[in-house]
């Protein structure tokens, strides 16, 4: 009797017969994969790094199809300023130091390790409110073309608030 190897020959040596590999993550997951993956070749970054302190420091990492990876530094009392990505969805890694990222909900800490995960259209500040630089990581997917700015509103206590009809519920 014969085999299915043998009737159909080796699945295995027939690459159409195979499912693509694919050329980029293709899921959030992947891409917080990708991102953890980037920080633990500490090695391949920290030597790019550089600290301004007039302005935020950034370097394009990687590029692949459909998205992009930005190393980014934070000296104390840096920030972003309240914005979205536009149509991209994300993923922000701390490398180094403590970020704050300032949302609808209230501030939330975030230590080295640390991962964020957005959609297109998450509202978010981010600010270096430690004594100490920071390092970031960012995966944009799509690759980021559009960072709209939206108005900060702080409370008496000093947390970033979203002023009404910002955000969809």
């Amino acid at each position: 009797m014969n085999s299915d190897v043998q009737i159909a020959g080796d699945p295995l040596a027939i690459p159409h017969l195979l499912p693509p590999v694919p050329a980029h993550p293709a899921t959030v997951a992947g891409f917080a994969g990708l991102a953890r993956s980037i920080a633990a070749d500490r090695a391949a970054w920290a030597p790019l790094v550089r600290y301004d302190a007039t302005t935020r420091w950034y370097h394009r990492l990687r590029t692949g199809p459909g998205y992009e990876v930005w190393l980014l530094s934070w000296v104390p009392g840096q920030g972003s300023g309240r914005h979205d990505h536009g149509a991209s969805s994300g993923v922000l890694t701390v490398l180094e130091g403590e970020l704050t990222e300032h949302v609808e909900g209230g501030p939330r800490t975030l230590t080295a390790g640390a991962q964020r995960v957005f959609a297109p259209g998450y509202v978010h500040e981010v600010v270096n409110d430690a004594l100490t630089p920071a390092v970031s990581l960012h995966v944009y997917f799509p690759g980021l073309t559009n960072m709209p700015m939206h108005p900060s509103q702080t409370t008496d206590a000093g947390a970033v608030t979203t002023p009404p009809g910002l955000l969809a519920p």
